[in-house]
């Protein structure tokens, strides 16, 4: 399994970047293919982004698509997502995963989770 630590949250205006970090540990990151979810209060765990564990395909939600991007660094074991032109919407704990199956936007296929990183949009 891989350890996953998420970092890079914090509050910011709508409108503003943030850039989330999430470094992980154990043998299998480079063969992962790694998600990063969001789950906002009374909501579910909803997809954001995905990167397969080359980095030659990615993935985002409808909801961020244009906003996000989704890239990792194997030689550092870090995934990251630079999120641009955040909204009050995009609130919400990010958490990143990692599968060793392929990219999905099913939280079920994933093995491994981090522990969260809060990001807050004020309007």
């Amino acid at each position: 399994q891989v350890q996953l630590v998420e970092s890079g949250g914090g509050l910011v205006q709508a409108g503003g970047s943030l850039r989330l970090s999430c470094a992980a540990s154990g043998r299998t990151f480079s063969s992962s293919a790694m998600g990063w979810f969001r789950q906002a209060p009374g909501k579910e765990r909803e997809f954001v982004s995905a990167i397969t564990w080359s980095g030659d395909n990615t993935f985002y939600a409808d909801s961020v698509k244009g906003r996000f991007t989704i890239s990792r660094d194997n030689a550092k074991n870090t995934v990251y997502l630079e999120m641009n032109s955040l909204k009050p919407e995009d609130t919400a704990v990010y958490y990143c995963a990692a599968t060793l199956r392929r990219s999905s936007p099913h939280p079920q296929d994933y093995d491994s989770w981090g522990q969260g990183t809060q990001v807050t949009v004020s309007s």
